[in-house]
């Protein structure tokens, strides 16, 4: 008889696999167009969609908190198994996105375009062009806040199939903006913004249609619950510093960019946040597989599992961030080159740097999921948010009095992240009952081994080779292979290592059989 716990693995292995064949469909999509509308778009054009369309998205702490919220309580519900208590659910989660959506549109067509028009440097020719990507912005901004407790369904029920399959449409739609901002003749930064808000309103159709026929919850209708509204808004109220130092250290530092070196500058940040975005994908889907069965085992009390998933997951996104971000990180200039044509300068700089952080990304996560099943936020939001929201004042303070490059503001960015890692496992481990030596010697002590490890041969390879497609492909070889030894020998236990070892064996197995039949 199968057990639970093997069951549940092998939806988390499935789920993985589908997400991840999603994010490699995505990723060759988003490679290609975003360097066809760099090209169309132009670096000044560029710039300014993503300057601009960073304004409305500052709005984020809002719908980032309520996000938190209602994947927390819809994920909890359904691992206790009761169905009125999940429709009851979400109709009052719908009916405050339902609400936050309209309070979206007032803020961004009073303050939000006060500030888009008044404090960001926009080319006196492009200031229409600027006005009409922001209200498309407004728009798709408005349709992603409505899709949440649906999305939020998908992920509660582990069906990761639906974001698989929608975004192959997804992706041909994104081919077909290329095409046509091509053979459109007016104005590019307009037609791509209004035609990207398109692809948001079918998303949001698509995806509603999937949960309302899949999942008996979603068809509930609006509701209003004056103690759950105030449960989940208390709830989003202390995730709320965690979303604004989100915005903070994205939005917030892209706008201090603008104001202090221009639009070509938030050009090429947007071209390595791009590039960033990619690389967290892996780690993303390997988390989101995860995520549920964490929540689901801590509202059943499964402490135990609770805790190999929070090890494995933090342990294995690091991995995984760190065998994709480093041969990025070293072959970057060569990378940008043969992806865009023409690099914007700082981009190497800043890609380098943001992949920094993106693996330290793949720590924090985790953290943060656990201190969501437990619902007791207090604490950790106030300190972890108010440590984050400082990266701002502290950068602006820099640029403003010691003039520095543009550069150093991700630095600061680096190390906030780092102190701000140490108090959340400080504040969150005992409120899942977790010693904080356990996690260190199976965290901490692995990543950190590897980390230091992992650097050595590449970087002497890399400095002692010419720049040409030979030594790219030399680099990207070694560093991959010493890498996953490093892995598996200094960065896994006996157990890992004999299931991975397990594993290889039975694929190696495979294929011989495969190729001795067809002989």
């Amino acid at each position: 008889m199968t057990s639970p716990v093997s069951t549940n693995n092998r939806r988390i292995a499935k789920n993985t696999l589908l997400l991840y064949f999603r994010m490699l469909l995505m990723i060759g999509i988003n490679l290609y167009t975003s360097r066809v509308i760099l090209q169309v778009l132009g670096v000044e054009d560029f710039g300014i969609n993503n300057v601009v369309g960073g304004v409305i998205t500052m709005l984020g702490f809002l719908t980032g908190s309520l996000a938190g919220a209602s994947s927390r309580y819809i994920t909890y519900d359904l691992g206790k198994g009761d169905m009125e208590i999940m429709k009851k659910t979400f109709g009052n989660i719908l009916s405050i996105h339902l609400l936050l959506a309209g309070l979206v549109v007032v803020i961004g067509e009073t303050i939000g375009l006060w500030f888009m028009t008044t404090q960001l440097q926009i080319p006196e020719t492009r200031e229409t062009a600027a006005f009409w990507v922001y209200q498309f912005s407004i728009i798709s901004f408005v349709l992603s806040v409505i899709s949440v407790p649906y999305n939020a369904s998908i992920i509660a029920h582990e069906k990761m199939s639906a974001f698989a399959y929608i975004s192959i449409v997804d992706a041909v739609l994104k081919l077909l903006i290329v095409y046509l901002l091509l053979v459109i003749p007016y104005d590019k930064l307009i037609v791509y913004a209004a035609l990207f808000c398109c692809i948001q309103i079918f998303d949001r159709i698509v995806y509603s249609i999937y949960c309302r026929k899949h999942f008996e919850e979603t068809r509930s209708k609006l509701s209003f619950d004056k103690k759950l509204f105030k449960e989940i808004f208390t709830f989003a109220g202390w995730t709320m510093n965690g979303s604004l130092a989100v915005i903070g250290y994205t939005q917030g530092i892209n706008v201090l960019l603008n104001i202090f070196f221009g639009p070509a500058v938030n050009a090429a940040r947007g071209i390595a946040v791009q590039v960033q975005n990619v690389t967290r994908q892996f780690c993303t889907n390997f988390q989101m597989a995860l995520n549920p069965q964490l929540t689901k085992s801590y509202a059943t009390g499964d402490y135990a599992h609770m805790h190999r998933l929070l090890k494995v997951s933090s342990k294995f996104s690091f991995y995984l961030m760190l065998l994709i971000s480093l041969p990025l990180m070293l072959e970057a200039p060569l990378i940008l080159k043969w992806w865009l044509g023409a690099v914007p300068e700082h981009t190497v700089n800043f890609l380098r740097l943001i992949l920094c952080t993106g693996i330290l990304f793949a720590l924090s996560n985790p953290i943060i999921t656990a201190v969501h099943a437990t619902g007791k936020l207090k604490k950790f939001q106030l300190i972890e948010g108010s440590m984050l929201l400082s990266i701002v004042p502290v950068a602006y303070l820099l640029l403003r009095f010691f003039r520095i490059p543009p550069e150093h503001v991700f630095l600061v960015h680096i190390l906030v992240e780092i102190c701000t890692q140490y108090v959340r496992i400080r504040i969150v481990l005992p409120l899942i009952v977790m010693p904080l030596r356990e996690y260190i010697a199976d965290v901490i002590k692995p990543v950190l081994k590897v980390g230091i490890l992992a650097l050595i041969i590449p970087m002497l390879v890399y400095c002692n080779m010419n720049v040409n497609i030979a030594s790219f492909l030399v680099v990207c070889l070694i560093t991959a292979c010493w890498i996953l030894l490093v892995i598996y020998f200094i960065g896994c236990t006996k157990n890992e290592q004999f299931f991975v070892k397990g594993k290889f064996v039975a694929v190696l197995d495979k294929l011989k059989n495969n190729f001795l039949s067809v002989l």
